[in-house]
């Protein structure tokens, strides 16, 4: 009976694994679209740790859902002539923060909230976080101060780099006028266009030409109290600007005017003691409204040269040992390109493929030799220095912009935001996202090349980041996300004067239907510098800037039955969206 019972079990248990074979099939091997099977099965995907260098920007992520675009049916190329770029799937490099796309605002633009155009364009845009209220001028601004109306402490006049005086040039956060913007008035463009976050710089200069008995406790209090009236609002805090640089409201005092024995020139280890100050205000300020904040610290963020301030040399090493951890994270600043050198395109977009690698290993190895601790790094202020040909308001500033941001989240950084939103045109020279009416030919809030590229990438981005490798011509450039609802994000930058053809192969993906794209070039103006930018074909009748209707035109789309190849202009960009199966 025993026996029986056995040859029973052993009958019923091998019907129950055929059908479990038959119900739950092997791992697919997918084919790749294109042509070709992957050797791989579609692996699970894993997050991997997030890096000290990210840190908490990292806190408020969120999974992204594909939406299908209204499109229209393109042509593909036939062949792709050997270029081809290979996407994994499941190997994720990173997750994205949403604080990689921020912009500066700053005190002359308006009061912002009045500007119609503008309020679209941002609103639009989505950058997230925007930095406020300028650069060098935040050192220099009094947020809760009626304009004209500086403390008693705050002396008439600053000292220079060269020991000469001049007027101090205060900036105020109470104003009324048509050509600036208040502090209630930055909030209230946050609110009303749906960028939730920002990046404050207090005044850290005020600390150090600060005539009363304790400037840096006056300049604290300043602070703390401006996290007091922000009660929550914003996050991200910044303890002064390059306060490094000669030209920086603080760098050097009128030591006779002084009266806690500061001494003459700023260095870094009396910046970290004056951080440490600001910092327990304002997190005490914080504690009382129980809200959480992180304060940034400034650090030099390449290698000295011999021509440099005894300040900058000696910044990091001083600063760091002294700070002794005391800073949430770490701000540096970068304009990439030689300063007021007339940089060639392939000069530029070189620079805006290596320099964040070069900066981020430097920074993060001048903390750990110094005695620190790897902490959140932000770029709160990054553009070009090229001038002379137009370069900054170019449809190549916007392939710039676009390999800016995909090399910093490559490089995991924790924020980054674009200087700045409107500037002053100065024949091109001018890092304005939009123009600010002086421009030939162009109205006020007129978008710049940038914006396109910057809006476009923005919108098909995923909300993790994916390795490429890219075989072929050397002028293509990609970058791939995946979006947690399953489809793949892909970014083609061609860095070369020509057109290109490019074939995408995606590993440990099973492909949808259809993919789509939006592809962006310059036109015929100005040389390889072209002011104008198309989308998808769809350009402007003014001298410069690109299309009105940016935010409703159609993708082009095809199906995935004969491949993903795509034609990326020269000096341009394809960015597409490819659906899951």
């Amino acid at each position: 009976m025993r026996s029986g019972c056995c040859i029973l079990f052993w009958w019923c248990t091998a019907i129950l694994l055929l059908s479990c074979k038959k119900n739950n099939p092997p791992p697919v091997t997918p084919d790749l679209p294109g042509g070709g099977t992957d050797t791989t099965t579609v692996k699970p995907v894993t997050d991997p740790p997030v890096a000290n260098t990210i840190g908490f920007f990292l806190d408020d992520w969120q999974a992204k859902t594909f939406s299908v675009p209204d499109y229209t049916e393109a042509t593909l190329p036939a062949s792709a002539d050997g270029n081809m770029v290979t996407v994994d799937a499941s190997s994720i490099i990173t997750k994205i923060p949403r604080t990689i796309t921020g912009h500066n605002a700053n005190t002359w633009m308006t009061p912002m909230v009045d500007q119609p155009l503008f309020m679209t364009h941002i609103t639009n845009l989505q950058p997230h976080v925007i930095r406020w209220p300028a650069g060098s001028a935040s050192d220099l601004y009094f947020w809760n101060l009626p304009e004209g109306i500086a403390p008693e402490d705050a002396p008439s006049q600053l000292m220079n780099a060269d020991g000469t005086m001049q007027n101090a040039g205060y900036w105020y956060g109470k104003i009324n006028n048509n050509w600036s913007a208040g502090t209630d008035q930055y909030y209230q463009m946050r609110e009303q266009s749906g960028n939730t976050e920002g990046v404050i710089t207090i005044n850290y200069g005020y600390a150090r030409y600060g005539t009363s008995d304790d400037p840096v406790a006056a300049a604290a209090h300043l602070a703390a109290d401006w996290v007091r009236y922000d009660n929550g609002r914003t996050k991200y805090w910044e303890i002064g600007n390059e306060s490094y640089g000669d030209w920086e409201a603080g760098y050097r005092i009128d030591v006779l005017k002084n009266k806690d024995g500061q001494p003459e020139y700023l260095t870094g280890k009396l910046y970290a003691q004056h951080f440490k100050v600001f910092a327990d205000s304002m997190r005490t300020a914080a504690a009382e409204m129980g809200k959480t904040i992180y304060i940034g610290a400034v650090i030099y963020e390449t290698e000295t040269e011999a021509w440099q301030t005894n300040t900058v040399k000696a910044w990091n090493p001083t600063m760091i040992p002294e700070l002794n951890g005391a800073n949430d994270y770490f701000i540096v600043h970068h304009y990439f390109t030689p300063y007021q050198t007339n940089s060639g395109a392939a000069d530029i977009l070189n620079a805006a493929l290596t320099v964040p690698e070069k900066m981020m290993h430097f920074v993060t190895r001048q903390i750990q030799d110094y005695g620190g601790v790897i902490k959140p790094i932000a770029l709160t202020e990054w553009n070009m220095f090229a001038e002379g040909s137009q370069q900054q308001v170019s449809n190549v500033s916007g392939v710039f912009a676009t390999m800016v941001l995909g090399e910093a989240i490559k490089n995991k950084y924790g924020l980054a935001a674009r200087w700045d939103l409107l500037n002053g045109w100065n024949n091109g020279n001018d890092h304005g996202l939009f123009s600010d009416g002086n421009e030939p030919g162009v109205p006020k809030w007129a978008p710049r090349p940038s914006f396109y590229y910057l809006y476009f990438f923005r919108k098909l981005l995923g909300d993790r980041l994916v390795p490429v490798d890219v075989q072929g011509n050397s002028g293509i450039k990609a970058y791939a996300s995946t979006y947690s609802s399953g489809e793949i994000n892909v970014t083609l930058v061609n860095i070369s004067a020509a057109p290109l053809t490019v074939e995408i192969k995606i590993k440990n993906f099973n492909p949808g239907n259809r993919f789509y794209w939006y592809s962006l070039e310059g036109g015929n103006d100005n040389g390889t510098f072209s002011r104008k930018v198309s989308v998808n074909g769809n350009g402007t009748t003014l001298d410069a800037g690109g299309p009105d209707n940016y935010a409703t035109i159609k993708a082009r789309s095809a199906v995935i039955t004969n491949g993903i190849k795509l034609t990326v202009p020269a000096h341009g960009a394809v960015i597409s969206a490819i659906d899951k199966k």
